[in-house]
């Protein structure tokens, strides 16, 4: 089985080779690469190989950029540490998807999956299978589904209903600084430094709020970009974020989502 890794890590690049090594004696990686560029170059002139690991974000871009400049026709397996938008779209176009950190159990799973698709379809790969298969669509449509889940219409809200006393009274999402959890229940903070609580947990508001505004920086806080004033490097690779209006509670971003953190404030 040959590979070709497409990881702009170089940490986790090295990882996943090793990972590799140990995932069967049938497996020879070909290359491992790191940007749009290079990736586009070596599609166009070497031979396609059986299956791709391909990370979202690069050095030089969405990697789904790479499809508008290069036929790509073997199957994927992406890896993202992205978790809060697009995974169905993963789950029902791409052999499989990692979220970072990978684990090497999860990279088994990924590539026994794949391993089957094979021999079940007679060596078809498994982009090449009718859409009708309800197992994988072309990655045209793969790409059509990330970016309206990314840029929707009308998936997201743009109000809420608070209590201000006996009355309820509508509220702009835009007017939202961030929503945390404390004692069991979920609160909004405005902009303006006001607090209501609201009828909803995180998790909820997660899926209905739109990924390019607020960030689930922790199982505590979803915060907007207005509302993140300064970011401070903390331990053990962490980071600190400070709000405004300031909260009561520290905001702690782990080390496994710093980067995508980082990436979404516009790094």
């Amino acid at each position: 089985m040959n590979i070709l890794i497409v990881e702009d890590e170089a940490v986790a690049a090295r990882q996943l080779k090793a990972m590799l090594s140990r995932a069967g004696d049938d497996i020879v990686v070909l290359a491992v690469l790191d940007s749009i560029e290079t990736t586009v170059a070596y599609l166009r002139n070497a031979p396609r190989p059986d299956l791709i690991l391909l990370d979202i974000e690069l050095s030089d871009g969405q990697s789904f950029a790479i499809f508008s400049q290069v036929s790509v026709t073997s199957p994927i397996i992406f890896t993202t540490a992205y978790d809060e938008y697009a995974l169905r779209a993963f789950e029902v176009n791409s052999v499989d998807y990692l979220l970072k950190p990978i684990d090497e159990a999860s990279l088994t799973k990924a590539l026994d999956k794949f391993r089957q698709l094979r021999q079940t379809y007679g060596g078809i790969h498994p982009n090449q299978l009718s859409s009708t298969s309800n197992l994988l669509t072309p990655i045209e449509e793969l790409v059509r589904q990330i970016n309206q889940y990314q840029h929707p219409t009308n998936l997201f809200r743009d109000r809420f209903l608070v209590h201000m006393g006996q009355r309820l009274v509508p509220l702009e999402v835009a007017e939202v600084a961030y929503f945390f959890s404390a004692n069991k229940l979920t609160y909004l903070k405005t902009q303006s430094d006001k607090q209501y609580a609201i009828d909803y947990s995180l998790d909820e508001l997660e899926q209905s709020l739109d990924p390019r505004q607020f960030y689930r920086a922790n199982r505590q806080f979803i915060v907007s970009h207005k509302a993140v004033q300064k970011v401070h490097f903390y331990f053990t690779s962490k980071l600190k974020v400070d709000l405004s209006p300031s909260s009561d509670e520290d905001v702690i971003i782990s080390r496994e989502k710093a980067m995508a953190f980082r990436r979404w404030l516009g790094e």
